[in-house]
Protein backbone atom coordinates (compact mmCIF):
# COMPACT_ATOMS: atom_id res chain seq x y z
CA UNK A 1 0.00 0.00 0.00
CA UNK A 2 2.59 1.91 0.38
CA UNK A 3 4.12 1.93 -2.76
CA UNK A 4 0.76 2.89 -4.29
CA UNK A 5 0.58 5.87 -2.29
CA UNK A 6 4.24 6.73 -2.80
CA UNK A 7 3.69 6.84 -6.46
CA UNK A 8 0.24 8.74 -6.46
CA UNK A 9 2.28 10.98 -3.88
CA UNK A 10 5.15 11.90 -6.68
CA UNK A 11 2.30 12.23 -9.77
CA UNK A 12 0.37 14.40 -7.70
CA UNK A 13 3.10 16.67 -5.70
CA UNK A 14 6.21 14.97 -4.89
CA UNK A 15 8.12 15.53 -8.20
CA UNK A 16 6.81 19.76 -8.11
CA UNK A 17 7.96 20.09 -4.63
CA UNK A 18 11.21 17.87 -5.02
CA UNK A 19 12.25 20.40 -7.45
CA UNK A 20 12.03 23.15 -5.29
CA UNK A 21 13.83 21.23 -2.66
CA UNK A 22 16.69 20.17 -5.33
CA UNK A 23 16.39 24.44 -6.64
CA UNK A 24 17.07 25.82 -3.08
CA UNK A 25 19.87 23.37 -2.55
CA UNK A 26 21.82 24.26 -6.16
CA UNK A 27 21.09 28.43 -5.30
CA UNK A 28 22.78 27.23 -1.45
CA UNK A 29 25.73 25.40 -2.89
CA UNK A 30 26.76 28.84 -4.41
CA UNK A 31 28.32 29.83 -1.42
CA UNK A 32 30.84 27.71 0.43
CA UNK A 33 29.22 28.82 3.74
CA UNK A 34 25.52 27.61 2.94
CA UNK A 35 26.87 24.39 1.56
CA UNK A 36 25.26 22.25 4.25
CA UNK A 37 22.09 23.96 3.63
CA UNK A 38 22.58 22.45 0.58
CA UNK A 39 23.05 19.10 1.92
CA UNK A 40 20.07 19.04 4.07
CA UNK A 41 17.66 20.53 1.27
CA UNK A 42 18.99 17.48 -1.26
CA UNK A 43 17.93 15.15 2.12
CA UNK A 44 14.70 16.54 1.84
CA UNK A 45 13.89 16.45 -1.93
CA UNK A 46 14.66 12.43 -1.88
CA UNK A 47 12.30 12.55 1.17
CA UNK A 48 9.46 14.64 -0.52
CA UNK A 49 9.76 12.42 -3.43
CA UNK A 50 9.24 8.95 -1.63
CA UNK A 51 7.68 10.16 1.88
CA UNK A 52 5.55 7.05 2.77
CA UNK A 53 6.78 4.48 4.90
CA UNK A 54 10.09 7.02 6.05
CA UNK A 55 9.56 9.54 8.82
CA UNK A 56 11.54 12.11 10.38
CA UNK A 57 13.27 12.60 13.72
CA UNK A 58 15.27 14.78 15.97
CA UNK A 59 18.55 14.03 16.18
CA UNK A 60 20.04 13.77 19.72
CA UNK A 61 23.26 15.07 18.74
CA UNK A 62 22.68 18.77 16.69
CA UNK A 63 23.47 21.45 18.46
CA UNK A 64 23.54 25.12 18.40
CA UNK A 65 24.45 25.41 14.97
CA UNK A 66 21.62 23.62 13.81
CA UNK A 67 19.44 26.19 15.42
CA UNK A 68 21.20 29.25 14.20
CA UNK A 69 21.28 27.32 11.01
CA UNK A 70 17.62 27.01 11.22
CA UNK A 71 17.13 30.57 11.21
CA UNK A 72 18.73 31.34 8.52
CA UNK A 73 17.38 28.50 6.50
CA UNK A 74 13.63 30.13 7.32
CA UNK A 75 14.47 33.50 6.41
CA UNK A 76 16.42 32.47 3.22
CA UNK A 77 13.99 28.97 1.93
CA UNK A 78 12.22 27.86 4.35
CA UNK A 79 9.43 29.86 4.34
CA UNK A 80 8.54 29.48 0.52
CA UNK A 81 9.23 25.81 0.76
CA UNK A 82 6.44 25.67 3.40
CA UNK A 83 4.41 28.30 1.22
CA UNK A 84 4.59 25.54 -1.26
CA UNK A 85 3.48 22.65 0.95
CA UNK A 86 0.59 24.60 2.38
CA UNK A 87 -0.48 25.41 -1.38
CA UNK A 88 -0.03 22.40 -2.97
CA UNK A 89 -1.87 20.93 0.14
CA UNK A 90 -4.99 23.37 -0.46
CA UNK A 91 -4.77 22.31 -3.74
CA UNK A 92 -4.95 18.21 -3.03
CA UNK A 93 -7.58 18.28 -0.70
CA UNK A 94 -10.11 19.53 -3.38
CA UNK A 95 -10.57 16.21 -4.04
CA UNK A 96 -11.35 13.06 -2.06
CA UNK A 97 -8.70 11.54 -2.91
CA UNK A 98 -6.62 14.16 -2.40
CA UNK A 99 -7.07 14.53 1.05
CA UNK A 100 -4.87 12.21 2.64
CA UNK A 101 -1.93 13.42 0.33
CA UNK A 102 -2.95 17.31 1.63
CA UNK A 103 -2.69 16.40 5.29
CA UNK A 104 0.80 14.46 4.29
CA UNK A 105 1.93 17.95 2.62
CA UNK A 106 0.93 20.14 5.48
CA UNK A 107 2.68 17.30 8.08
CA UNK A 108 6.02 18.31 5.71
CA UNK A 109 5.90 22.38 6.94
CA UNK A 110 8.15 21.83 9.73
CA UNK A 111 10.31 19.99 8.12
CA UNK A 112 10.32 23.01 5.46
CA UNK A 113 11.30 25.74 8.32
CA UNK A 114 13.32 23.99 9.98
CA UNK A 115 15.40 21.20 8.28
CA UNK A 116 18.63 20.94 10.31
CA UNK A 117 19.30 18.67 13.03
CA UNK A 118 16.83 16.02 11.56
CA UNK A 119 17.51 12.56 10.20
CA UNK A 120 15.03 10.63 7.56
CA UNK A 121 14.36 6.76 8.93
CA UNK A 122 12.38 3.94 7.80
CA UNK A 123 9.00 4.33 10.14
CA UNK A 124 9.55 0.55 11.40
CA UNK A 125 12.53 1.80 13.22
CA UNK A 126 11.19 4.61 15.12
CA UNK A 127 9.43 4.40 18.49
CA UNK A 128 7.01 6.47 19.70
CA UNK A 129 5.96 8.11 22.88
CA UNK A 130 2.74 7.48 24.29
CA UNK A 131 1.94 10.83 23.08
CA UNK A 132 2.99 9.35 19.43
CA UNK A 133 5.46 11.27 18.74
CA UNK A 134 8.54 9.82 16.64
CA UNK A 135 11.20 9.41 19.04
CA UNK A 136 15.22 8.98 17.34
Amino acid sequence: MRTVGNILWLVLAGFWLALGYVAAGILACILIVTIPFGIASFRIACFVLWPFGRTVVWRRDAGIWSVLGNIIWVILFGWELAVAHLLTGLLLFVTIIGIPFAVANWKMIPLALFPLGRQVVPIDTVSHDPYGVPVG
